[in-house]
């Protein structure tokens, strides 16, 4: 008997007035704010100007959507290019389908072109927005349920996800709802970055590293419960293995770059000085007519 359950939407499409907008995208855009806002905030901690983490991720963004679709195709073929299948629908992202790690990889290639048009280093970069990917994945994951997909292994837990569509293969019932796992998951591991950034001040790209590693632990779990068709090695997903893969060369980065790079780098941005972007008017005002030397005086006086 069912007490309680997980509602799915009877629409994956959400209106904003008269213009449609899928629940899917819609999750996605909220989240690629929500981690520009954050990590600009950690960029002008660290040191950094204001917007220049909004200016590489135009960069970023689109080079993660295509890498992250790629990877979904590529894994998934089957989905778009087997008998009976229309090839054009592999381009529909707003349907559904974005691997995380092929976002990444490509999304790191785009932040590293923007990076490099800024001038600043991307370890510094990427330490700054990497709680702020951790959310945005945490508010994309409730895109599948909208989508109605991903979710685990039969189950009758209050918590569990009632799934009403019968398309695609899909068998209506109560399963585990693996999308909200993971969105828990991945809030868990935008506070674990932010704690360990600010007690052991984490740099070279090591908090970057630590979100990957502790992401990938709670992938792997959450993957093994899904039960959405996808290619096994020995027995294992295809994505469980790239979790198992990903989270060793994160700890392998991390132990590397500790012994080779200790502690954080002091300027992330060429031209800001004395740890702050965004200093305040009246500062401004009072530098204003000072000569070289009394410049040099008060910067000094700043420091101490």
């Amino acid at each position: 008997m069912e007490l309680a359950f997980i509602p799915s939407p009877s629409s994956g499409v959400v209106y904003l007035g008269p213009i449609p907008l899928r629940g899917y995208a819609f999750c996605i855009i909220i989240g690629v704010f929500v981690a520009v806002w954050l990590g600009n905030r950690r960029w002008i901690a660290r040191g950094g100007r204001s917007g220049t983490v909004a200016d590489i991720a135009v960069w970023a963004v689109p080079f993660g959507l295509v890498g992250g679709r790629l990877y979904h195709v590529i894994t998934d073929y089957q989905l778009y290019f087997s008998e009976g299948r229309d090839w054009v629908d592999a381009f529909k992202v707003w349907e559904g389908g974005l691997g995380i790690w092929g976002a990444i990889a490509l999304g790191a290639v785009g932040a590293w072109i923007g990076a490099r048009r800024r001038g600043v280093p991307l370890p510094a970069y990427a330490d700054a927005i990497a709680p702020g990917i951790a959310l945005a994945q945490a508010i994309g994951r409730w895109g599948n349920w909208f989508n109605q997909e991903l979710y685990g292994r039969a189950t009758d837990v209050p918590w569990a996800l009632k799934i009403t569509s019968d398309t695609d293969g899909r068998v209506p019932g109560t399963y585990h709802p693996t999308f909200l796992y993971e969105s828990l998951w991945c809030i868990g591991v935008a506070l674990l970055v932010i704690w360990a950034d600010r007690k052991f001040k984490l740099g070279h790209g090591r908090a970057f590293a630590l979100y990957v590693a502790s992401y990938c632990v709670g992938r792997f779990w959450i993957e093994y419960m899904r039960v959405d068709d996808a290619h096994h090695i020995l027995g294992l997903r295809l994505n469980c293995w790239t979790a198992l893969g990903v989270f060793l060369l994160a700890v392998i980065y991390m132990v590397v770059s500790a012994r080779k790079r200790p502690g954080r780098e002091e300027t992330v941005e060429p031209g800001v000085s004395d740890g702050s972007a965004d200093e305040g008017d009246g500062d401004v005002e009072d530098d204003a007519g000072l000569s070289k030397s009394e410049k040099s005086e008060k910067s000094e006086a700043k420091k101490t």
